[in-house]
């Protein structure tokens, strides 16, 4: 089988990405708007591109009618945002959070999601979440360049609060501990527990 993307439609063309790039790896992204208000949101265009800087990138598209998303438009403004990976246990909050809601309603309060404040940034951040970075705009980047469809934010990490029941006691993550979830196609998704290991040459 091939598939040449040129004739795809966009729809056909993110189904066929989403179902053969996986598993892929959700960013709960938490943003305050210039109002004050908490918004969260996940993403699962998402990954770690530098180490130096750490930095890390997450994928907005924008919505079918053109506007910008809240998360896009609030780490714009205000040049923060908290990114959070999703644990199995919270998969379901994850799920909830990511419905439309108005700019003015909070997914915190809409979905009864705890929080606690971040340290470095002035942002929320989804309490019991195995780990949350927190970030600052490096860069948001529209892409393509002509008629953008979504926007690249670039997230350099100032601070990560990882918690210790995830560590080994090495002081390391423990990837079973972890036990986070990650996206598939359509409607599927997987958890980090089917681990085997191999030795780089």
């Amino acid at each position: 089988m091939q598939l040449d993307f040129s004739d795809l439609s966009p729809l056909e063309a993110y189904r066929w990405l989403a179902s053969t790039v996986t598993p892929r790896p959700i960013a709960w992204v938490s943003t305050r708007s210039a109002e004050g208000v908490a918004n969260l949101a996940p993403f699962s265009f998402f990954q770690v591109i530098s180490d130096n800087p750490p930095t890390l990138l997450v994928n907005v598209n924008t919505r079918d009618d053109g506007s910008l998303k809240d998360s896009l438009r609030n780490a714009q403004t205000s040049g923060e945002l908290a990114i959070q990976l999703v644990s199995f246990a919270q998969a379901e909050a994850m799920n909830a959070s990511a419905a439309i809601l108005p700019y003015e309603v909070s997914e915190f309060a809409h979905c009864a999601i705890a929080s606690q404040p971040c340290e470095r940034i002035d942002v929320l951040r989804v309490a019991g979440a195995p780990v949350t970075f927190e970030c600052r705009v490096a860069q948001i980047q529209p892409y393509p360049a002509q008629r953008p469809t979504c926007h690249l934010i670039f997230a350099e990490v100032l601070l990560a609060h990882i918690d210790d029941a995830v560590l080994n006691e090495q002081g390391r993550i423990d990837p079973l501990k972890l036990d986070l979830v990650a996206r598939l196609g359509g409607s599927a998704y997987c958890r980090t527990r089917d681990l085997f290991q191999m030795q780089r040459p």
